[in-house]
């Protein structure tokens, strides 16, 4: 850690604004143009082959979050520079997209209701940093990772754009979504009843003062119905997969949803394909996550083993929160798998 938070860094933090296509006509509203700012080592003017890696946030955050002032605690800038003046990696540059929504984030997936994140990501945010830096430059020379639905995004990225990314860090990434979503749908259900549905809920949001923990929660969830099964029906293309009286499961529905679980994606030929073209696969978790994500990452990293998958899977004595201090792992995990 810095001994002061204020403590410059010796590299440069250059902005980039993106006008997207991809994004356009998004069932929220939301911005298309978006800015992504881009951190480069000191003397990068003078290295044509820096590794990229792209920092994709948890829900409710945004990349430049990540490069801001914290108390008692370093940005990402000043971690990075810490670990490498520490001699535990090389110097690479970082990307830190501005992919927040109206509905609290996004799972960097493609979606006609939160936007076409995945594709934003690959077709428009990378093409735009390697021309104007000498960074990345091919699948080998770039890394994807992420915390919470940032991790969702990363693995989810590795699955499917293996010709994209080389190298994947997964912290307590969304997967199992029978263990992390089932008892939040009782709870969205009651919340929706009590504001008369979805647009009297996120007339809520909009109009609150603060949006409190149970909101926040009600507010998660019907951002993953709009990122795994988007309803142009219903105001910013939310769902739930649940009847709004009786809260049964509507199946159909579900197996939407599931579709898009690490855990039911790794089945399938072509993503074990994309796994194996990986130069690194890292995932891990707290051994007290209170989503109770641990256990979906357990079984995914069970299935890999069983597939001869090769990854790194690590478990620490911790929760879901505050856990940035495991970058001190992935982050150098990530430089050797790019540059070995």
């Amino acid at each position: 850690m810095p001994s002061h938070p204020f403590q410059a860094i010796s590299g440069e933090i250059h902005t980039l604004s993106i006008d997207s296509a991809a994004l356009k006509g998004n069932l929220c509203g939301d911005p298309t143009t978006r800015t992504v700012e881009v951190y480069l080592p000191k003397g990068w003017q003078e290295m044509d082959d820096l590794p990229l890696l792209v920092d994709l946030v948890g829900f409710t955050g945004s990349g430049p979050a990540h490069t801001n002032w914290k108390p008692f605690a370093e940005s990402l800038p000043q971690r990075l520079e810490r670990l490498v003046d520490e001699g535990e990696m090389g110097p690479v540059a970082m990307a830190f997209p501005d992919c927040f929504t109206s509905l609290g984030g996004n799972q960097y997936i493609d979606s006609e209701a939160t936007g076409n994140w995945a594709t934003f990501l690959v077709e428009e945010m990378i093409p735009a940093i390697e021309t104007a830096f000498p960074v990345g430059g091919s699948q080998a020379r770039r890394g994807v990772f992420g915390k919470s639905s940032g991790g969702y995004g990363a693995i989810a990225h590795g699955m499917l754009y293996a010709d994209v990314w080389g190298a994947i860090a997964v912290h307590s990434g969304d997967m199992g979504w029978d263990r992390l979503f089932m008892g939040d749908f009782p709870k969205a259900v009651t919340a929706l009843e009590k504001h008369g549905g979805f647009s009297g809920f996120l007339k809520h949001i909009d109009e609150g003062k603060k949006v409190k923990g149970e909101d926040f929660h009600t507010l998660m969830t019907l951002a993953m119905g709009a990122s795994y099964d988007p309803d142009p029906a219903n105001p910013k293309g939310v769902s739930l997969p649940v009847d709004l009286r009786t809260c049964e499961m509507d199946m159909a529905a579900w197996s939407r949803w599931l579709a898009w679980d690490p855990v039911v994606m790794v089945e399938r030929e072509e993503v074990q394909a994309n796994l194996r073209k990986l130069r690194g696969i890292f995932l891990d978790c707290g051994a007290k996550d209170q989503y109770h994500i641990h256990y979906g990452t357990r079984q995914l990293a069970d299935r890999l083993a069983e597939l001869g998958i090769e990854h790194t899977h690590e478990e620490f004595d911790d929760t879901h929160s505050s856990i940035d201090y495991r970058m001190d792992v992935s982050l150098p995990f990530l430089y050797t798998a790019l540059t070995r």
